[in-house]
């Protein structure tokens, strides 16, 4: 008997209305199976009944009344899923018919009480009204237990049971009361077994909500995560392409105002601003790359900032390192390779990725700790690297949108990143970055992004 459950067709319904779902057409064949092999075990037990019966046996009308109402018993539980409540009723009324009638194949055939147990537990499990399933098994359980009684009556009346007193009870209150007792636990057994298959499916629909609804939380948590560094990138970039497009008018203003007298100057004076405006170009390109994904409707929800910070950079990494020890946690720093002058997209990117690893090393780590390294990889490329000694709190350890943001902001410069838990122990956070524009990648942002969407 599966209590399997189909994927719920309502997520958005709320526990307390919640209806179990009809059978799979799975189920439904498994159904049918079980009724048809049902019906035929249930012929072959009436057959071994009437061979085993010390007498003979009355077979009903034409002979084969037995043989019809052992079958007939157990074929409505061919849709015991899919009308459960109906085929209770079906098999009751069977059940009584076959009791009156040929109380030898009755008593005798397990097929048969097992027919009606699989009855009532279906109802119990599958029924989808569960005020009229409650009302249905109600009057199935007077009648059966008043027929119980009534055939108690008949055989006190008629003295049909009888035995040797070898007990402190009668035979009649041993049989009355033995007869009480396991039919309270036939009846009740299948109506609490069905009951708590029915509980238990309607758990797994909650917990597949709950799931449902977690991811789609995560999902819409990531994409924020995403929106807000695009943000906060951007917002540094503007910082940097100001301080190029200022210089760019002092040198022009500069020019002006020596082009006549002194030509050489202004040459200098232009090819500074030449210069300049290339850089700013390729940051511009970059800043707009990243608007284009971004949402402006954020902009109100986020806010501005309400001081002026210094800029951050990779040359900022030691005080960084400075701030975050100390309060049982130790940080350390080093340097690799010779020193160049990086972009400043690129020394923001350093210097925030750096920042965001040490702090969830404090936060969320038991790390006593911490390492950051920087290597300068000639003129190529500049990578950072964090790595601790910890493992993560028992207690919530965060959403990881943090390490979303770190994938972002290194997928936009077209650059690698590398984070989890080392093979050692501890944690790593390892990202490389391009000292050059990447064809494709940061000059507009685009496929730098759709990486990143992929990645988180």
């Amino acid at each position: 008997m599966s209590t399997s459950v189909p994927a719920p067709s309502r997520p958005e319904a709320p526990a307390a209305a919640w209806v179990r779902p009809g059978p799979s057409r799975l189920e439904q064949r498994r159904d049918l199976l079980l009724g048809l092999g049902m019906a035929v075990a249930g012929v072959l037990g009436t057959e071994l009944a009437r061979g085993a019966s010390p007498s003979p046996v009355e077979l009903g009308i034409g002979g084969i009344e037995a043989y019809v109402l052992s079958a007939a018993i157990a074929l409505p539980l061919c849709l015991r899923r899919r009308f459960p409540l109906i085929v209770l009723v079906a098999v009751s009324v069977l059940f009584f018919v076959a009791g009156e009638r040929v109380p030898w194949a009755f008593g005798s055939n397990l097929v048969t009480q097992a027919s009606q147990f699989i009855a009532l537990y279906a109802a119990a499990a599958w029924a989808q009204d569960r005020r009229r399933m409650k009302v249905t098994m109600v009057v199935v359980f007077v009648g059966m237990f008043g027929w119980l009684i009534s055939g108690f009556v008949r055989a006190l009346r008629h003295d049909s049971i009888k035995g040797t007193t070898q007990g402190v009870l009668s035979p009649y209150v041993s049989y009355v009361l033995l007869a009480i007792a396991l039919n309270v636990l036939y009846f009740f057994g299948a109506y609490f077994w069905g009951r708590t298959a029915w509980a238990g499916a309607r758990q797994r629909y909650e917990l597949e909500s709950q799931a449902a609804e977690l991811a789609a939380q995560q999902q819409a948590n990531a994409r924020r995560a995403v929106i807000d560094e695009r943000l906060r990138i951007s917002r540094e970039l503007h910082d940097v392409v100001a301080h190029h497009i200022s210089s760019i008018g002092v040198q022009a203003g500069g020019a002006r105002r020596v082009m006549e007298k002194d030509p050489e100057a202004a040459k200098n004076a232009l090819s500074v601003i030449e210069n300049s405006s290339r850089t700013a170009v390729n940051e511009m390109r970059q800043l707009l790359g990243m608007l284009r994904a971004a949402d402006p409707e954020l902009d109100d929800e986020l806010g501005t900032p309400s001081l002026k910070q210094p800029q951050a950079g990779a040359d900022r990494l030691p005080a960084l390192v400075a701030d975050v020890g100390g309060e049982g946690l130790e940080v350390g720093f080093h340097q690799i390779g010779r020193p160049i002058e990086l972009p400043e997209t690129v020394s923001v990117s350093v210097y925030r990725i750096a920042q965001e690893a040490l702090t969830n090393v404090r936060r969320h780590s038991t790390a006593r700790s911490a390492h950051v390294t920087l290597r300068y990889l000639g003129d190529s490329a500049v990578e950072v690297e964090v790595i601790d000694d910890g493992r993560p709190k028992h207690a919530p350890v965060g959403s990881r949108l943090g390490h979303v943001g770190i994938r972002e902001r290194v997928g936009l410069l077209g650059g690698e990143s590398e984070i989890g838990p080392r093979p050692v122990g501890g944690f790593r956070v390892r990202a490389r970055i391009p000292l050059q524009v990447v064809p494709g990648v940061a000059a507009y942002g685009v496929q730098g992004g759709s990486d990143a969407e992929e990645k988180a």
